[in-house]
């Protein structure tokens, strides 16, 4: 396990503290955006349940959310309501009333993050009654009191109304970490088997999340994917030589190659999680490219759905075929001392999770930036792993996919189709329809 070095609640806080920039009410906003989506970063490694499927599903609400607040006054957006699944309805803004978007979107933010993050610890409940005021008091500078109070009720209402919707999902209550508390193991070979010795992990995490209502794809077997390789120990077999690969690449790994596990190991309670690891890439190139308000919350809508169908899609993959973990297979057959790099996330291993959410932002992030988008990846790392530089989402994408079969995650097959699944399932995202 590897520690991330977080620039931590300060950071959000610091945000707030700057000298308002004053051009137009739209800066104001956005560094309201900009605090409440970095707060929401850090609550996720600080907040016990959020393992990447639930801080996926978090980031989607979010993103949806921040779009609407500003849809619902701009004549040039088009609502989601109606192309997200379930989502039927919102509340309009009350005709002849004057309200300001800075404060709606505050509103909106400071009422889902309370409610999404309600177990967060100490540490992040501090930091939401901190940001709270802070945030209220500057989305609200210089607005006429009528109008505050206008926008601010409406920013409740809506609020109220998305995570009424949310409710419904499958995914809003986390019991016991995720884990049930009773499960049975299909005693086959080739299926799943703990691969740790915690008495919480010997059920896998969220078995039921591929069930959930998805976002914008039609349900979670909408991107289907093709069997993994037949589960053979014949030496002959396909399955034995995908599972040498792994034993072999890892036995002999690179420095680099280390690096690349390590940097993408994006651990629950130790980091944003994959999704927030994504979102932090987006965020950094809205900043770059000094985007508007309206494309950073188009963008952060895009991303979040398409990360949140990622994960539902992923999960149903995962519990249909109940796949062995090369750790299982390598320790049986081909060598027990073998240890992988990095700890095997305990739930069955086909497909890859990194590679289809990966795949799934790479492919949102390439629609809306273009191929050859040449970035640093400035989100926190791991304990002396430095920044990495990319020529485009892709390689990025591609370099988190493969540095699962370099930490003994996962063989090959799992990374390629789970790839093929995450472009799949980012089509629908893509396709959401978001200007008139």
């Amino acid at each position: 396990m590897f520690r991330r070095e977080f620039l931590g609640f300060g950071a959000a806080l610091a945000l707030v503290g700057r000298p308002a920039l004053a051009d137009t009410r739209d800066d104001v906003a956005e560094k309201v955006l900009v605090t409440w989506v970095h707060l929401a970063l850090e609550l996720v490694r600080h907040t016990p349940t959020y393992t990447p499927p639930v801080a996926s599903r978090t980031l989607a609400y979010l993103g949806v959310a921040a779009f609407e607040a500003l849809a619902s006054g701009d004549k040039g957006l088009r609502s989601l309501v109606g192309q997200l699944n379930g989502l039927t309805a919102l509340p309009d803004r009350a005709p002849g009333q004057t309200y300001d978007s800075g404060v709606i979107l505050n509103a909106v933010m400071d009422a889902l993050i309370h409610d999404f993050f309600s177990n967060t610890g100490p540490t992040g409940q501090h930091a939401l009654q901190t940001l709270t005021g802070r945030l209220a008091d500057q989305s609200a500078s210089g607005v006429a009191a009528d109008v505050v109070a206008a926008s601010r009720s409406y920013g409740a209402t809506l609020a109220a109304a998305v995570l009424d919707w949310s409710r419904g999902d499958g995914g809003a209550v986390i019991e016991n970490m995720g884990f049930p508390k009773v499960w049975k193991l299909d005693p086959e070979p080739g299926h799943w088997v703990p691969t740790s010795k915690i008495v919480l992990q010997q059920a896998p995490l969220l078995p039921d999340w591929g069930k959930n209502r998805s976002f914008a794809m039609p349900d979670g077997a909408s991107c289907a994917l093709p069997p993994p390789t037949p589960y053979s120990e014949d030496k002959g077999s396909q399955f034995y030589a995908e599972a040498m690969e792994v034993y072999t690449v890892t036995q002999s790994l690179t420095d680099a190659q280390k690096t690349i596990a390590r940097f993408w190991s994006d651990d629950a309670m130790l980091s944003y999680t994959p999704p927030g690891h994504w979102i932090a890439i987006m965020d950094q190139v809205v900043a770059e490219k000094a985007l508007s308000l309206t494309a950073h919350v188009e963008a952060l809508a895009r991303m979040g759905v398409a990360m949140a169908d990622a994960f539902i899609g992923c999960w149903a993959a995962k519990f249909q075929y109940d796949t062995v973990r090369p750790i299982t297979y390598i320790k049986k057959v081909i060598d027990a001392k073998w240890e992988p790099l990095l700890n095997t996330p305990p739930f069955p291993e086909y497909p890859s999770g990194h590679s289809t959410q990966s795949a799934a932002a790479a492919s949102v992030l390439t629609a809306l930036f273009g191929e050859d988008y040449s970035f640093t990846d400035q989100s926190p790392t791991p304990d002396g792993v430095p920044q990495r530089a990319f020529k485009g989402f892709w390689a990025a994408a591609n370099e988190a996919a493969i540095s699962r079969l370099y930490g003994g995650i996962h063989f090959r097959p799992a990374i390629e189709n789970g790839q093929a699944q995450g472009r799949c399932i980012a089509a629908h995202a893509i396709a959401l329809q978001t200007r008139v």
